[in-house]
C-alpha cells in the first residue's frame, strides 16, 4: 500500500504542460476581488489539478488539457492596468503545477506593483518543502498560502477564506517559505 505522503509527492510531480513563457489558465482574471484573501485583489484562475477533491468548486479546471494558453507578459499588462488593487490570488485548479509561471507573476507583482501575492493549493507546506524544486521556490514568493486539500466531511462555512477545517492559512517569511503564523 502506498502511503499518502508519496502519493501527494508524485501528484505535486506533475506539472502541467506548458511553453515556456506561458500559463494555461481556467478563465479571466478577476479583480477587485474580496473573497480570495485580504483587501481588495486580483485573482489569476489556474487550469490543470492532479488532486481533484471530492466536492471540489471547480472541477472544470482539472483538466491539463482545457482553459487556455495565454503570454505571462498579456497576463502582467493586464495585472498592470487593475487599479486599487493590493494583492493577486492564485487559485486553481492548482498552481502548483505551474510553478515557474507562477514565480514569475508573483514576482512581477511585488516588484513592479507593490501587491502581496496569496495562493490556494491541495498540497501541504510539507509536501511541497519536501518536493523542492520550482514549487518550493513559488512558494518562497509568497506572503500567504491556504494549504491542504478540501475535504466535504471537514466543510465549514465559518473559516474565513478556507473551505475545510483541516485546510490551513499559512502566513510565510518572503524569500525562505518559512512559516511565520497558522490560522
Amino acid at each position: 500500500m502506498v502511503d499518502k505522503l508519496e502519493v501527494s509527492l508524485e501528484k505535486i510531480k506533475k506539472t502541467a504542460d506548458v511553453p515556456e513563457g506561458y500559463i494555461r489558465v481556467s478563465g479571466p482574471i478577476e479583480h477587485d476581488n474580496i473573497v480570495n484573501g485580504e483587501g481588495l485583489r486580483a485573482v489569476l484562475w489556474t487550469q490543470s489539478c492532479p488532486i481533484h477533491c471530492f466536492g471540489c468548486q471547480n472541477p472544470e479546471t482539472w483538466d491539463y488539457t482545457k482553459g487556455t494558453l495565454v503570454k505571462i507578459e498579456d497576463i502582467k499588462k493586464e495585472l498592470a492596468s487593475f487599479k486599487g488593487q493590493s494583492g493577486l490570488t492564485f487559485c486553481g485548479g492548482e498552481p502548483f503545477v505551474q510553478p515557474k509561471a507562477c514565480k514569475e507573476i508573483a514576482d512581477f507583482v511585488r516588484k513592479e506593483l507593490g501587491w502581496n501575492v496569496w495562493s490556494f493549493t491541495g498540497f501541504t507546506h510539507e509536501i511541497i518543502k519536501k518536493t523542492g524544486g520550482d514549487a518550493w521556490e513559488f512558494l518562497k514568493s509568497l506572503d500567504v498560502i491556504i494549504d491542504g486539500p478540501f475535504v466535504l466531511e471537514q466543510r465549514d462555512l465559518s473559516l474565513r477564506f478556507r473551505g475545510s477545517r483541516n485546510q490551513r492559512l499559512l502566513r510565510l517569511e518572503i524569500g525562505t517559505g518559512k512559516i511565520l503564523s497558522i490560522e
